[in-house]
């Protein structure tokens, strides 16, 4: 039989992928595209683009398509089998791409071709700029033992981000608690039924309470039995640190993790990894990025201060709670908003189901964006996986699989990840971009569809906004195609555009059809989300500021690796106003600046902020569907990809520079 990752059809056999397949077809891949570079490097291949596309691009594709393939199930469909010969290939796979992005020879090509590139095309400049760019970030400039050791510190760092997700992972699905139906009030009828249904599975009495959020997040939003909310905070703070299992303890590795990226800095040349982080992103500095946080917590401050007190004073005067604590805080700001605007998050999500959602937001998709989604089939890795086609005029646009649901084995939060991206390949072939579309939502009972909060709607929006940046762009440069090539704190603009969506009466509309009578959510109940909208914006703000301003100090301040938790209390001094218990341990599995990407990089979110409020205020000053300003929005930025300076991008489709005025307005601190 043969192994499904080395098909050469176009999509990947999810369902057929075994854990011994991994080892023998990505050694026989790796073998390939390390014969794929000696000829790229070699003096008889001529340094042309179209050469080095044919001859090395094609088979370093590969290889990441079948090895994106392991790491989604890995991330998706974990097991002990598929995880152990994940990890036993992650090393080999590290060092080829390491000495792929540091080749001396192929970086001589790369500049030859460089030296000449007035003949190419805009997005080929571009993709020349940015890979020359890598190759030195990549230490293609580091010498002898200097290049020998930056080697060894990516396949260390790759093992250390892997465990480090591995723990989280662990360290939430290991955790269960069996509580009693009355330990439960307060808690939706639908999360107590899918616990209730749990613990029978496992033919165990009572209620089986998770650390997944589908689960936790609704026990600490209306649970009022204080101590199990007390409890189950308490197990969520601490995963992957001291006070669990040493063997999923994140300590050593969040150090040793930091001490290699500090390291890699100074091979480089840098004084910090904050400023090797910043050399492909918008910002220029760290400074300037603590700048901006410090100023945007400072102008959040007073709101943030505002609505702690309104916390404590309802929880003293209407809930008996004097000392407000950090597993109260979800409680008490729920029991706030239904007493101020006279509804409950539970009563909106009768109206939000899996199936109309998704039909509203396609619709919104093909109104916008002139494409159509339809159903199609292919393998998936989950029976509750679906998989859609996105058309225009009748010829494929891009391809996408979604998976909505929770599950144990399965990585926590929402992400978009590529599949395959957009590419004119060498021989002329049009490959279309396929994209993977991941949330982590409470699932679907045995006669009711699933039900979604207002939060659960709006991180949908987000990763498709994600989604359509990578399956909308135009462009044929696999270096700059879809979201590759995009600096990373301009990447969430499309997302977080979406959003706004989200909000719009319209939109609402078409979103919603009541689970039990079918009847859409009325404006009245609408007017009381408007008005609660801007709820307690000042403590998320600095909330989102406080972990930003904790990862840019982390990578910018040399010693910061023996001093993890003073920093952690360094930055909750400065900027929280809800100081946390002395017990929380929040970095143990912030697994964006650990393994996700995101080190140096958690500012991203504000920075993107300021560009996606700015976008959408052109869309509220002409009309939320406005044919004309979607068609704008759509070639300036989303078919653009990486292709220009995500600066040049917003400047051809706003017409100026960024301004943070939307930004504060949209959130009621202007």
């Amino acid at each position: 039989m043969t192994n499904p990752l080395l098909s050469t059809a176009a999509l990947p056999a999810f369902a057929q992928i075994k854990p011994e397949h991994i080892g023998p077809a990505i050694s026989e891949l790796l073998q390939e595209a390390r014969a794929a570079l000696a000829q790229a490097t070699d003096e008889a291949t001529p340094a042309d683009y179209d050469t080095l596309a044919r001859v090395l691009s094609v088979a370093t594709e590969r290889l990441g398509a079948a090895w994106g393939a392991i790491g989604h199930l890995n991330a998706v469909a974990n097991t002990p089998e598929l995880r152990e010969a994940y990890n036993a290939m992650l090393p080999a796979v590290t060092e080829f791409y390491t000495q792929l992005g540091a080749d001396e020879k192929l970086y001589a090509k790369y500049k030859a071709i460089n030296a000449g590139a007035s003949a190419l095309s805009p997005a080929r400049q571009r993709a020349l700029q940015l890979w020359i760019r890598d190759f030195v970030l990549s230490g293609a400039e580091l010498q002898g033992a200097a290049r020998e050791r930056f080697a060894a510190i990516q396949e260390q760092s790759a093992e250390l981000g892997q465990k480090f997700s591995e723990h989280v992972m662990d360290a939430t699905d290991g955790f269960a608690l069996y509580v009693s139906a009355e330990q439960l009030a307060g808690v939706p009828a639908d999360v107590v039924a899918q616990a209730r249904a749990t613990a029978e599975a496992e033919g165990k009495d009572g209620h089986k309470l998770t650390l997944h959020y589908p689960c936790y997040g609704p026990v600490m939003q209306y649970a009022d039995d204080r101590t199990l909310r007390q409890t189950l905070y308490r197990a969520y703070v601490t995963r992957a640190s001291e006070f669990g299992p040493p063997e999923l303890d994140n300590s050593a590795l969040m150090q040793q993790l930091l001490m290699l990226r500090q390291e890699e800095a100074q091979l480089l040349g840098y004084p910090s990894f904050a400023e090797v982080s910043l050399a492909a992103k918008m910002a220029d500095s760290p400074a300037q990025v603590l700048g901006f946080l410090r100023d945007l917590a400072a102008k959040a401050r007073p709101f943030a201060e505002r609505d702690l007190s309104e916390l404590r004073e309802f929880a003293a005067s209407s809930l008996g709670l004097s000392d407000l604590q950090a597993w109260d805080i979800a409680y008490v700001s729920e029991k706030l908003k239904e007493a101020r605007y006279a509804f409950s998050d539970q009563e909106v999500r009768q109206y939000l189901t899996v199936p109309r959602v998704l039909a509203g937001l396609f619709d919104i998709i093909q109104r916008l964006f002139k494409v159509t989604i339809t159903e199609a089939q292919a393998e998936v890795w989950h029976d509750s996986v679906r998989f859609y086609e996105l058309q225009r005029d009748g010829q494929l646009v891009g391809q996408f699989y979604l998976d909505l649901y929770a599950r144990p084995g399965k990585r926590p939060g929402a992400w978009m990840d590529e599949v395959r991206s957009r590419w004119l390949r060498p021989g002329g072939q049009q490959q279309t971009p396929v994209a993977q579309l991941v949330c982590n939502f409470s699932s679907p009972s045995a006669d009711k569809p699933a039900l979604l909060t207002h939060d659960d709607v709006t991180t949908l929006f987000h990763e498709f906004g994600h989604g359509l940046h990578h399956l909308l762009t135009q462009v044929n440069e696999l270096g700059v195609s879809g979201i590759s090539g995009v600096e990373w704190d301009a990447v969430e603009l499309p997302s977080q555009f979406m959003e706004n969506f989200c909000w719009e009466w319209e939109v609402l509309q078409q979103l919603s059809s009541h689970v039990d009578s079918g009847a859409p959510l009325p404006r009245a109940l609408f007017d009381k989300m408007t008005a609660a909208k801007n709820f307690q914006a000042g403590l998320q703000t600095l909330r989102q500021l406080e972990f930003a301003l904790f990862d840019m100090r982390l990578h910018g301040e040399p010693g910061a690796e023996a001093r993890v938790q003073a920093v952690m209390d360094e930055v909750r001094t400065e900027i929280s106003v809800v100081p946390p218990p002395d017990f929380n341990r929040f970095q143990h599995s912030f697994s964006h600046i650990f393994a996700g990407g995101y080190s140096a990089g958690y500012y991203s979110y504000k920075w993107a902020e300021v560009l996606s409020a700015d976008a959408w205020s052109a869309f509220e000053e002409e009309g939320v569907f406005n044919a004309d300003t979607g068609t704008r929005y759509l070639q300036s930025i989303l078919e653009m990809g990486g292709a220009r300076e995500a600066m040049e991008n917003f400047k051809a489709f706003r017409g100026r520079e960024p301004k943070i005025d939307a930004l504060l307005r949209h959130q009621g601190m202007n």
